[in-house]
């Protein structure tokens, strides 16, 4: 029986990690980590161990599921592979093909410079690490002598894997103690004595008046320039994510290196950001501190700011708001490189939803505020998320033409609604409101929420730093 915190799925999950070799400790340690659990499990899936395998090779996928670098899992597989075939078979390999996939990111690669990093199909023999040992030993044997027992041993392995990076360290480690042993005999009671630590004469003391000097600590780098910590638009590659589904899958994201060179072909490879209040109110000293941000990144790499003005609501904004924010962003001392509103781009909003609908992503649904907090509670499906694409199509146009009363309907897209992060419950993309929008007038009765809009409008403009 599952304990009192073990769910059948963990017990499920700490029965795999057992299985491929991980001590208990270590498994159930993992188990309660549900990042490092979902990506454990995904290793093991893409390595094709679900029933098990020798403790070497586990303790190695255990290692790829902690720190392969998530800008490159598409060649993960592979290097599971290498692995589980056990072309790559010792630490030191392993941590050579990280490094490999961290430059190379999610660009193609030659097997062939893959493998001589990481040094695949490269024996070393004992005969050979007998000798290195030997000659590491030669040329630190006076301090060896000297120290006995109490010399370190790390350090004498590092300069043995200097000269042979892909030798089984086991191995290695076998030789030194062995001739340690040969070189010094057996351990004396004065081995395991503590050095004992030689006093300094103390100087005889003299009076001195001193006046107290206060040196000023030197500012570091990111004190004089606080924009250092952003990367520049080439290094764009580096931008991945994961997204953890309450059922175990994991999206992951990462452009394709066709559109990455598109995106810099568009920027010109400056840096673009943009300052996006909502005209609902006037600005506040909180909104200095985004100003210095996004203006002074843009100034700091000599590309450009666009001020943009997030206006998804037409109930709260107002022609005074708009009018206000541009004059207080010039007072500061900024200068937009160029004005737009989120409302200059409703249409391709509304296509792009669209689109959502017809590969079933999102749906029309008709819940109120109080069900949908009431079923959100409750990790609850809305009863109209699995209806027909043609369906919320039709629902859908029928929320732009107004035929559908405001509050009646709303589109949501598809998430996860048992997820443990409420970011990920089914959020609206677009609501009914019959006001006159203060910027695009009277053209639209849908609206697209923040939460949509936001990060779509950011790609179409091709902002660089969001």
């Amino acid at each position: 029986m599952p304990g009192k915190d073990e769910s059948p799925d963990k017990e499920k999950q700490l029965e795999s990690f057992l299985k491929i070799g991980l001590d208990e400790r270590t498994a159930r340690n993992t188990v309660a980590n549900n990042k490092v659990t979902a990506n454990l499990v995904a290793v093991i899936d893409e390595a094709g161990v679900t029933d098990g395998c020798s403790r070497t090779v586990g303790n190695l996928l255990y290692t790829v599921a902690t720190k392969y670098p998530a800008n490159a899992l598409v060649h993960r597989p592979t290097l599971l592979q290498y692995i589980v075939s056990s072309k790559i078979k010792t630490t030191a390999q392993l941590d050579a093909a990280l490094s490999f996939f961290g430059a190379t990111a999610s660009e193609d690669f030659k097997l062939n410079e893959f493998e001589e990093a990481c040094g695949v199909g490269v024996e070393v023999s004992e005969e050979e690490i007998k000798r290195a040992v030997n000659e590491v030993f030669e040329e630190n044997k006076n301090v060896i002598l000297e120290q006995r027992y109490r010399t370190n041993v790390g350090e004498l392995l590092g300069h043995v894997r200097k000269r042979h990076p892909w030798a089984d360290p086991k191995i290695v480690k076998q030789f030194v103690d062995a001739k340690l042993y040969g070189l010094l005999g057996e351990r004396t009671a004065a081995d395991d004595e503590k050095p004992t630590k030689k006093k300094k004469d103390k100087p005889a003391k003299v009076e001195v008046k001193t006046i107290a000097v206060v040196t000023l600590e030197q500012p570091s780098e990111e004190d004089l320039n606080p924009f250092l910590i952003f990367p520049q638009p080439e290094e764009n590659f580096q931008v991945h994510t994961e997204v953890f589904f309450s059922d175990g899958s994991i999206l992951r994201c990462c452009n394709t290196k066709e559109l990455l060179e598109k995106h810099l072909k568009a920027t010109g490879g400056k840096v673009l950001t943009r300052f996006p209040p909502e005209p609902n109110g006037y600005l506040h000293i909180g909104h200095a501190k985004a100003m210095f941000i996004d203006f002074g990144l843009a100034k700091d790499r000599g590309g450009g700011c666009y001020l943009r003005y997030d206006d998804t609501n037409p109930q709260a904004e107002k022609k005074e708001y708009i009018d206000h924010i541009e004059e207080i962003v010039q007072w500061m001392g900024w200068e937009p490189l160029k004005i737009t509103y989120t409302s200059d781009y409703f249409q391709d909003l509304y296509d792009l939803a669209v689109e959502l609908i017809r590969r079933g992503h999102a749906y029309v649904d008709h819940q109120t505020p109080d069900e949908i907090k009431e079923y959100r509670e409750k990790k609850m499906n809305s009863p109209w998320r699995d209806r027909p694409v043609a369906e919320s199509l039709r629902l859908f146009d029928d929320m732009r033409r107004g035929l559908i009363e405001e509050g009646k309907a709303t589109l949501r897209m598809k998430q996860d609604m048992q997820s443990d992060n409420y970011n990920m419950y089914d959020l609206i993309a677009y609501r009914i409101k019959f006001t006159p929008h203060p910027h695009a007038g009277d053209k639209w009765c849908i609206y697209p929420s923040y939460d949509y809009a936001h990060c779509i409008v950011d790609s179409l403009e091709n902002i660089t730093h969001s």
